[in-house]
């Protein structure tokens, strides 16, 4: 039997010559976006997209180890792919998936009104900064953290940062609001890349949020300016209060690796790109949806 994470041909089938092998892989969704904005005061961060992996006993998000690879066979047996999107501005992350494995899109940022909770996701987006009351959200089990909390007592208090896939987004408080939770480091590309920051909370005075290590958005203060996850790393985006919100989610990204002897196709209305590594193939997927098959 394989190890955890390897990608080897495991046995040949009956007839054909087909083989089952092994196809490790990261499945990340897309970050939500930050609450707050125009009208809006005190936005928590945006949750990161959840985290899944299989690749060489790698934690995956939410500190839960690392799965099962998925067994695939090169009998042109056709696998779904899927990019999530990030969230838009007060948004949820959407999901990504490959294969049975289904990663949930982000939780949204909290704001003043309309919507003073933040959301559940794969990680959960932070409180509003102290208006309207509301919640933090929370994060899935196995993919992502919740985000942090913040005081609510109506006054110039900061938000709190999204839940990152590493870490729970920061608390908001009189010192500011707080930044993302730290986002988790992987080696299935052949090197580390840590992926799935939360987005830092706004602050009406003092200062905001950072977003988290993982491309997460910052927070904006007063009428500042927030960011917006990195795309491709399913990162949260940046609560704003009064400012110019460009706190918008990051979309995820799927990673498959598999042995190099076999060859994978790409259905269109996927985006996606192949390379080596040892005697492994890295096929990275970043945007779209669709079919794979190998052969």
């Amino acid at each position: 039997m394989a190890p955890l994470g390897a990608s080897r041909a495991t046995f040949a089938l009956a007839g054909g010559g087909a083989k089952e092998f092994s196809v490790s892989f990261l499945v990340l969704a897309g970050g939500a976006g930050g609450g707050g904005g125009p009208g809006e005061y005190g936005g928590g961060g945006g949750g990161a997209g959840g985290y899944r992996s299989s690749w060489n006993n790698e934690t995956s998000g939410g500190g839960a180890s690392a799965e099962s690879a998925v067994t695939a066979i090169n009998d042109g047996t056709t696998y779904t792919v899927t990019v999530g999107g990030g969230g838009g501005i007060r948004g949820n992350g959407s999901n990504s998936v490959f294969s049975t494995i289904t990663s949930i899109g982000g939780g949204r940022g909290g704001s003043e009104s309309g919507s003073p909770n933040a959301n559940s996701g794969g990680s959960g987006g932070g409180e509003n900064g102290g208006y309207g009351g509301g919640s933090n959200g929370s994060g899935t089990a196995g993919q992502g953290y919740d985000g942090g909390s913040a005081g609510n007592n109506g006054g110039a208090w900061g938000a709190a940062g999204g839940g990152g896939a590493a870490a729970v987004g920061n608390n908001g408080g009189t010192g500011g609001g707080g930044s993302g939770g730290s986002g988790r480091a992987s080696t299935i590309t052949g090197s580390s890349v840590t992926r799935g920051g939360g987005g830092g909370g706004a602050a009406e005075s003092s200062s905001a949020g950072g977003g988290g290590s993982g491309g997460g958005g910052s927070g904006g203060v007063w009428t500042g300016t927030s960011s917006a996850g990195s795309a491709n790393y399913g990162a949260g985006g940046g609560g704003n209060d009064r400012g110019t919100h460009n706190g918008t989610g990051g979309k995820g990204i799927v990673i498959l690796r598999y042995p190099s002897e076999f060859t994978i196709n790409v259905g269109a209305g996927l985006t996606s790109s192949t390379s080596t590594s040892g005697s492994d193939k890295i096929t990275q997927f970043t945007s779209g949806s669709g079919s794979v098959s190998f052969e």
